[in-house]
């Protein structure tokens, strides 16, 4: 080999074991400097149930990191800081929250939730006024996003890390591995979402804690300007807001809110309705939802399609004898009962034999039988869904179901 020949060998040597690693760290270094510099964002979210507020957030976006106070209502107050660094896909790669919740005992009105994630794992901790919880789980190389319901910086964080893969430029479906914050991890390992583009500039999403699927409205740079869960059981309306509000006021006024009116309810209490016709003791367990002044019929409650009549779990309903119910032949028993309102303004009633179910898992094949309700527009609005069991006489009866305007019935024979 000639002196010229291993001189340009030597440099090429050179150059690869030690210049093109420094290169690389500059490289790193510089786009590190110039994610931090990056001009911040800030802007915030609000969330509506109706015409009541559930939740409102304030971010500051820099790059890589997020930054939200946030403060919801779910039903219990809650007040959340949260920082978030993210890889350059869009997954987490660590979350640290502290939760005050002050509705709560002593020992659990102030919490702490930090995610870290590495290249295998979720490294998950707990800490409260009782201890500390650990859990790992495995990642199998999926993205990363994290779980509130009514936390919308994150469900943006969902849409933007899709943004970045490229099967969703190709109008395919990216799936992702999402940990949860306010349920226990340690009985809920990493749940499952989906989220695909649906054209326009809106994109949906599905998820395991999530009955029906989303749909946010987007700008070019994938930010969220509004979701809608018009399509699923939380029909909540969230509006990106181009200036953060101050989330600390609210928290303190949704606090003494919850103060003055006692112990927090659910969003759709659930009751249980006794009437008795002669000696029969008729029984129906339900959930009540608000109307919050929402349009109910063919908004909240879709026309054509069954309705699991109320909210949550689905309507149980007891009869101790057999009865004819709308002149439906019933034997004595438990069911469910389901409606499905018409658009022409009629209204079916379907009894069910399952039961123990969700509201969102109705199984026809299981049907009783289904009848026809009397639908009639009632008085004065009534805001929280009833369902009541009126006696005429030892063998008749009317079961009557109201919320907003409508008022449908059911005519009972005990046999």
């Amino acid at each position: 080999m000639s002196f010229a020949m291993y001189k340009e060998s030597f440099s090429i040597v050179c150059f690869y074991t030690v210049c093109l690693p420094l290169v690389l760290l500059l490289t790193s270094v510089l786009a590190a400097c110039h994610n931090d510099s990056a001009p911040a964002e800030r802007y915030g979210f609000v969330a509506r149930l109706g015409n009541d507020t559930v939740s409102l957030e304030s971010v500051t976006r820099q790059g890589n990191r997020l930054v939200s106070d946030e403060v919801d209502r779910f039903p219990a107050v809650r007040v959340r800081h949260t920082e978030i660094e993210l890889d350059s896909n869009g997954s987490i790669r660590r979350l640290v929250m502290d939760i005050h919740t002050p509705g709560e005992t002593e020992k659990a009105r102030d919490c702490q939730v930090i995610a870290d994630v590495t290249k295998d794992s979720v490294l998950l901790s707990k800490k409260d006024g009782t201890g500390t919880l650990h859990r790992k789980f495995a990642r199998n190389g999926s993205l990363i996003v994290a779980h509130v319901p009514q936390m919308y910086s994150l469900y943006e964080l969902y849409f933007a890390a899709a943004e970045k893969q490229p099967d969703f430029s190709m109008g395919s479906a990216v799936p992702m591995r999402q940990f949860y914050i306010d349920r226990e991890f340690d009985r809920f390992p990493l749940g499952n979402v989906v989220v695909r583009p649906s054209g326009g500039g809106k994109a949906e999403i599905q998820h395991d804690w999530l009955s029906g699927t989303g749909e946010a409205t987007l700008d070019s740079a994938y930010h969220m300007l509004r979701y809608s869960g018009a399509r699923t059981t939380y029909k909540v309306n969230v509006e990106r807001l181009s200036s953060p509000p101050d989330t600390k006021n609210i928290a303190d006024r949704f606090a003494a809110l919850e103060t003055k009116g006692g112990a927090v309810r659910q969003l759709s209490v659930r009751d249980t309705a006794r009437a008795q016709i002669g000696n029969a003791t008729f029984t129906i367990t339900y959930s009540r939802p608000l109307m919050r002044g929402r349009k109910l019929l063919g908004d909240v409650i879709p026309l054509d399609h069954v309705w699991r009549t109320g909210a949550n779990a689905a309507t149980q309903f007891t009869t101790p004898v057999n009865i004819h119910l709308a002149g439906m032949l019933v034997p004595a028993g438990t069911y469910t009962l389901w409606t499905l309102p018409h658009a022409d303004g009629g209204v079916d009633l379907i009894v069910n034999k399952e039961t123990g179910q969700w509201g969102t898992e109705y199984d026809y094949s299981r049907n009783l039988g289904i009848t026809r309700m009397v639908a009639k527009a009632g008085g004065t609005p009534v805001e929280a869904f009833s369902i009541s069991i009126l006696a005429k006489d030892a063998q008749h009866g009317t079961l009557v179901m109201e919320w907003g305007t409508f008022r449908w019935t059911a005519a009972i024979d005990v046999k």
